[in-house]
């Protein structure tokens, strides 16, 4: 059998009962000989008292004697038919302890001094009116006899013991019997329990393969595997413990697939925005070196090329070593107990300045009241300039910006073209840009800075987006509403 606790619970099962087999049989022999003894007891009883009520009814004080024994007398009668009456081997003892045999022993030549050595107790008892059971007669009678010995009473006078003899065998027989019964009982139940035991072995064995199949499915990578197990009980929690798993595994499967994309895509951008400058700057200098250039005014034009790619690419390096340090979890920042509001107005004197040319307006609507929180102020500043900064870039020239800040949200709005549906959901991803004559010297790492810088304090911060608005919401709770 190769189901290993299939076999072992068929065992366990088969031993158990046997062992109880063993037991019950015990204790069934030891009650049912006893019970079937007390029944003899009884029976007996009844017949020795009703021979002894029905002699007493013969007898007068004078006793037996040998004439009373004939077969002329009425009594003489029906002692001779006495054993067919009592259906077993009769004895009588007068008071003068005179032995009278009716039976099979009838004509035995036995004298009372013959019988065994109990005899006088149990004579004894009798005359003192008491009915009494013995099995010393045993080896006399030449086989295990129970002997009932009675009163016969004359005129209120026991004169008399009346003994009834039934060979133990008949008892034995009947114990035998019913001992055979209970073994063809047990070995019914036995058949009938290793059935079921097999059975139940099997049932409780089947989902436990499944679940062993599904977690060797697991093991080799197929997240998708289910153990498909419904039941109401511990093994059918374990089954929905694996399912979870499986589940939880395939999310975090489906998760490494996407950060190594995300992995991938960033290298691949990272890669792209250090090319640009850096092929500028290698293009430009090779020229200078190479004296391709010898006008001074093209000269210091490629002087200025060469800047404005260094400083786009410092920019770019200290964006991503941001980001770097944001999403490093070991990562301290300095946090303290500071105003929001202070920041906010703080941001937007620095946000006045931004893009002149377009003259674009950031309008306020603070509520001034001292919102606490616990933060870092740099960082935050960080985040809201990020967020004007991107307002007033696709803001129209001569359009306003505006910055509310109620209770504990702070919205900004721009008045641009808005972004597209299909861009909505990746704007806070790093790198991802939308395509615009206003994002063409955008890296794509601010919105994702400020993502995790929000995070990093524990803020909400989404947005919403239709043709002509957008809105960057930041919500947090301040530490006078906790």
């Amino acid at each position: 059998m190769k189901n290993r606790i299939a076999w072992k619970l068929t065992v366990y099962f088969a031993v158990t009962l046997l062992l109880f087999a063993v037991v019950i049989g015990g204790v069934f022999s030891s009650l049912f000989k006893s019970h079937t003894i007390d029944l003899y007891k009884s029976d007996m009883e009844k017949r020795a008292v009703a021979i002894a009520t029905s002699l007493s009814e013969y007898m007068s004080g004078s006793g037996f004697g040998p004439m009373m024994m004939g077969k002329a007398s009425g009594i003489g009668t029906y002692l001779q038919n006495l054993d067919e009456i009592a259906m077993s081997d009769v004895w009588i003892v007068d008071k003068n302890l005179s032995l009278y045999m009716i039976g099979h022993m009838a004509d035995a030549n036995v004298q009372y001094a013959d019988l065994p050595a109990d005899l006088d107790s149990l004579i004894s008892q009798v005359f003192e009116g008491d009915i009494t059971f013995s099995q010393g007669f045993s080896d006399l009678l030449e086989s295990p006899t129970l002997t009932v010995g009675a009163p016969i009473s004359a005129n209120g006078t026991v004169i008399g013991a009346i003994l009834l003899h039934a060979p133990v065998e008949g008892m034995d027989n009947a114990v035998s019997q019913g001992f055979r019964i209970l073994a063809l009982s047990i070995v019914a139940a036995l058949v009938i329990a290793i059935g079921m035991s097999i059975l139940l072995a099997y049932t409780f064995t089947r989902p436990l393969n499944k679940m062993k199949r599904t977690a060797m499915a697991l093991a080799e990578g197929n997240y998708d595997q289910k153990t498909e197990v419904g039941q109401s009980d511990e093994i059918g929690d374990l089954a929905k413990a694996i399912d979870t798993l499986s589940q939880q595994l395939a999310a975090a499967s489906r998760e490494s697939e996407k950060l190594e994309a995300l992995r991938q895509d960033f290298v691949s951008n990272v890669s792209h925005e250090l090319r640009t400058p850096v092929t500028v700057i290698r293009g430009s200098l090779e020229a200078l070196c190479e004296n391709v250039v010898t006008d001074e005014e093209q000269i210091r034009e490629y002087h200025r090329q060469m800047l404005k790619e260094s400083i786009l690419l410092q920019g770019l390096v200290n964006e991503l070593l941001d980001l770097s340090r944001l999403q490093n979890t070991d990562f301290q920042m300095n946090m303290d107990e500071l105003n929001v509001v202070d920041v906010v107005e703080d941001a937007i004197r620095s946000a006045s300045h931004l893009y002149p040319k377009k003259a674009v307006t950031i309008r306020t609507k603070i509520d001034t009241s001292k919102r606490w929180v616990n933060g870092d102020y740099g960082r935050l500043r960080q985040l809201m300039l990020i967020l004007l900064d991107n307002a007033v870039k696709f803001s129209h020239e001569g359009d306003s910006v505006d910055v509310e800040l109620k209770e504990d949200i702070l919205t900004i709005t721009d008045h641009g073209k808005g972004i597209a549906e299909q861009d909505l959901p990746y704007v806070f991803d790093r790198f991802y840009k939308v395509d615009s004559e206003e994002n063409k010297t955008g890296t794509g790492l601010g919105l994702a800075i400020a993502k995790q810088i929000a995070a990093r304090h524990d803020f909400s911060l989404s947005v919403t987006s239709e043709p002509g608005e957008t809105v960057f919401i930041l919500s947090f709770r301040s530490l006078a509403s906790r």
